[in-house]
């Protein structure tokens, strides 16, 4: 039985590191929730949601896109069939290809809290709920990379998972009239809002359990995936 080496894992973060930061398509996007989060403290934020529409950005621009574009890289220059084939084992290579990802969301994110001055209840349930949201992210990330094969066509397949997840609450306002938008009450990013209110409100992680565990879920299920194309990939 192979023992996880963080070593190899690191190696690849660095490698990682140095792709992106060469590619500035790819790592200027992170600017933007930047951008957009500066505004908003110039002028204020009043409201929980506002606050999350930047951090929802920052999990599809960051944690799904620049994740997503990584994969599709090694994939164009096919450099992901040495990785499979290197003595570094799947779980260090998937752990490796998301630490830039995730490294970069969370420290994106401080900064837009900072720029928008938001300030949580109960700065744990919420630092829970975050770190768990990014991994969802990244595993949607590491999905679409799979199924892509060049950051152009990673770049397009990415813009409707952009738009859903980063706006997708407000459809929630129209499903008194459409019945069948009360799904999108049940996506990872709303569930993350409606718990960032309820904290808000005073709720501890016992009250937000639920909202917790639906993220999960969806955490579990495109894992679940990525597990299988990425098996899939190899045997090809």
């Amino acid at each position: 039985m192979t023992t996880f080496s963080f070593k190899r894992s690191a190696a690849i973060l660095q490698k990682d590191y140095k792709d992106v930061s060469k590619n500035l398509f790819v790592s200027s996007s992170a600017l933007m929730p930047l951008i957009i989060a500066a505004l908003y403290g110039r002028f204020g934020v009043e409201t929980v949601n506002e606050h999350y529409l930047v951090f929802n950005m920052v999990f599809c621009l960051v944690s799904a896109y620049v994740q997503c574009s990584l994969i599709a890289e090694e994939k164009e220059k096919s450099t992901l069939r040495g990785l499979m084939l290197s003595p570094a084992s799947s779980l260090e290579i998937l752990v490796g290809k998301s630490l830039l990802s995730l490294l970069g969301t969370l420290f994106i994110i401080i900064i837009c809290a900072f720029l928008t001055e938001y300030l949580p209840k109960n700065p744990l349930v919420i630092a829970i709920s975050i770190i768990i949201s990014t991994f969802f992210y990244i595993g949607l990330g590491t999905l679409l990379g799979l199924m892509t094969k060049s950051v152009m066509e990673a770049s397009v397949i990415i813009l409707p998972f952009i738009f859903i997840f980063s706006f997708g609450d407000f459809l929630t306002a129209f499903s008194d009239r459409y019945p069948f938008l009360k799904v999108a009450e049940f996506m990872p990013n709303s569930q993350l809002i409606t718990l960032a209110n309820e904290v808000q409100l005073g709720a501890n992680l016992i009250d937000v359990w639920s909202n917790l565990a639906i993220i999960l879920i969806w955490v579990a299920v495109v894992f679940i995936f990525v597990i299988f194309v990425y098996r899939k990939r190899m045997m090809d």
